[in-house]
């Protein structure tokens, strides 16, 4: 089954390469003749207008900017193949106006994924839009599972989905950049209050991942009765630490449904 890609920027291009180390049958689409001349050239994949992309695809991925939607679907409807899957990874725009734009009876399935997908390791949630069955959900789960891991969610959780996986890779890097500068105001080097940082928080994620155990659990195996880890926890928790990343995901996910219903 051919799979067109739809716009082939950073994150385009990440499932595009995801989609051909599978062995996946890819065409792309982009718009800027420069950039999908390099694509092209890298990857000895055939490009096409995104009509002529959609017309020889049993699934279709777009990947471009959400103001950008509405315009692609109205080219690419037309071309579709029948029973062809559309599946957008367009942030905010919802099932009901890409079915809307799409023509009748169309399958739709909505993705929320994130920047790590740049790397492999993409956290995508999926959405099924009313014509859309199970079947095309495990279609989708096994197209993103080479650039990361995909769960199911209803719609109406998307927006949480977007606060707290879309949103979550600028959370991790901020936290990072203000130990990282704590380390440089401790006396270390940037290069050094870097590397302790980053490889801290690689390991730490991969304990997370492979043990399995509540975070809770590794959290205390870490802290030493009157140590200098709970001396620290207990100046976050004095802060309001739990509590500002409360108000904050609140915040992403209530700007997310703002973003939706515009």
């Amino acid at each position: 089954m051919t799979v067109a890609v739809i716009g082939v920027g950073k994150l385009g291009e990440a499932l595009l390469a995801g989609l051909l180390r599978s062995g996946r049958e890819v065409v792309g689409a982009e718009r800027h003749a420069p950039r999908a001349a390099e694509v092209a050239d890298r990857y000895g994949v055939a490009m096409a207008s995104p009509a002529e992309a959609a017309a020889r695809a049993g699934v279709v991925l777009l990947v471009v900017k959400p103001q950008d939607v509405r315009a692609t679907c109205a080219e690419v409807g037309p071309a579709l193949r029948e029973g062809a899957l559309v599946v957008s990874m367009a942030a905010g725009v919802t099932l009901a106006a890409l079915e809307a734009a799409l023509p009748p009876g169309t399958p739709v399935v909505r993705v929320m994924s994130n920047t790590p997908l740049l790397v492999g390791q993409a956290m995508s949630a999926a959405s099924a839009g009313t014509r859309a069955t199970a079947a095309h959900l495990e279609a989708v789960e096994a197209l993103l599972s080479p650039v990361g891991r995909v769960v199911r969610v209803p719609e109406s959780q998307q927006d949480a989905v977007t606060a707290l996986s879309g949103s979550g890779p600028a959370y991790f890097f901020a936290v990072v950049e203000a130990m990282v500068d704590a380390g440089v105001l401790l006396g270390l080097p940037r290069a050094t209050a870097a590397e302790l940082v980053v490889q801290t928080a690689v390991g730490s994620a991969a304990m997370l991942a492979e043990s399995g155990e509540h975070p809770a659990l590794l959290r205390e195996a870490v802290t030493s009765p009157g140590g200098t880890t709970a001396a620290a926890l207990r100046v976050l928790q004095d802060r309001g630490v739990a509590a500002a990343f409360l108000a904050a995901l609140e915040a992403a996910r209530d700007r997310s449904a703002e973003l939706s219903s515009g």
